[in-house]
């Protein structure tokens, strides 16, 4: 486990498959908001009151899950932001996704497929710090796609409730392993109102993927039960 303290009302925890082993515990448990997931946050909070000085609110913060394939995942806790700030923050988690990814799969490429587990481990560990990224166009480019993960239908359908009925954002809707997973795109809604969309997302589930790889995933092992305007034909 290792946690990083990002600033005053932010902390990231990344947990590797050898922590989650040890815990016995997988991505779902935070999905699902398990028993176990709420006793290994709780953990989890304490490691960070010690380690890096880490106040939580008195009542209540948002907690964001990126899964990280082959690796393990990363939390981060933070305080809910009053003067409306998510959007960029919800950008900028977009972003360090798709830059993990990236380094990961660059590290892979100069070590070989013959790479030791404890090189791949240390690859694994580290939480790339707020604008490294590796490619020169990659700090400036906004992602257009987003997969958000759900415990169940009627959280989407809450979600798709809240949404602005001329929301002009393109979505269809997957089912796997008892998991529901909406693939959200920009489509011809305007940068702020799609941020938007996506913040008001990880109120109801949790963001999944912002990486090809992670959809061409989805659709290969996931069932498609709409295929398009989702959000729009779940309103209800």
């Amino acid at each position: 486990m290792k946690i990083e303290r990002v600033d005053e009302k932010t902390v990231k925890c990344f947990l590797s498959n050898e922590d989650l082993e040890e815990y016995d515990i997988d991505y779902k448990d935070f999905i699902m908001r398990s028993d176990k997931a709420r006793e290994v946050v709780q953990d989890i909070i304490e490691q960070a009151r010690e380690e890096v000085g880490y106040k939580p609110p008195q009542f209540a913060f948002d907690l964001q899950i990126m899964l990280l394939p082959d690796q393990g995942l990363i939390l981060t806790f933070s305080d809910r932001d009053p003067e409306g700030k998510e959007s960029d923050q919800f950008i900028e988690c977009l972003k360090e996704m798709k830059r993990i990814l990236q380094r990961t799969r660059e590290k892979l490429s100069i070590n070989g497929n013959s790479a030791s587990g404890e090189q791949e481990g240390n690859a694994a560990q580290e939480i790339p710090e707020e604008g490294k990224a590796p490619g020169q166009n990659q700090q400036a480019e906004r992602p257009g796609f987003a997969v958000f993960v759900f415990s169940g239908i009627g959280r989407i359908m809450e979600y798709a409730a809240v949404l602005p009925t001329k929301l002009m954002v393109d979505s269809r809707l997957y089912e796997m392993d008892g998991l529901y997973y909406l693939y959200l795109l920009k489509g011809r809604a305007s940068y702020e109102r799609y941020s938007r969309a996506c913040v008001q997302a990880m109120e109801f589930g949790s963001l999944y993927a912002a990486d090809e790889s992670q959809v061409a995933g989805l659709e290969e092992h996931g069932q498609c039960l709409i295929s398009e305007k989702a959000l729009k034909k779940l309103r209800g």
